[in-house]
């Protein structure tokens, strides 16, 4: 266990470590750039959501916003499920 985890006293505070990725998505002849945060989770009873990957901006802003994001129980889990929720639908913005 990493020693960051250590500092978190009360359970209830959901200490995180932060990493950020890039991403350009080609749509046409349009690059956009997105920044997927990760959030990983001090280890605890729930191990398959310890990840979780959230995009910088949404997607199908014109029909029905969404942010894409992804679960997992590590980082490539996290990340590639996010990656393919952006890739799910255009950027309208």
């Amino acid at each position: 266990m990493e020693d960051w985890t250590f500092a978190q006293t009360d359970e209830s505070e959901k200490l995180a470590k932060l990493q950020y990725y890039s991403i350009t998505q080609k749509q046409g002849e349009q690059e956009i750039d997105f920044v997927i945060t990760i959030k990983e989770f001090k280890p605890g009873s729930d191990q398959s959501m310890r990840f979780f990957a959230q995009a910088d901006k949404q997607t199908n802003q014109k029909t029905a916003p969404y942010l894409p994001t992804g679960w997992g129980s590590n980082l490539l889990q996290a990340l590639s499920a996010c990656i393919k929720e952006i890739k799910r639908f255009p950027y309208e913005g």
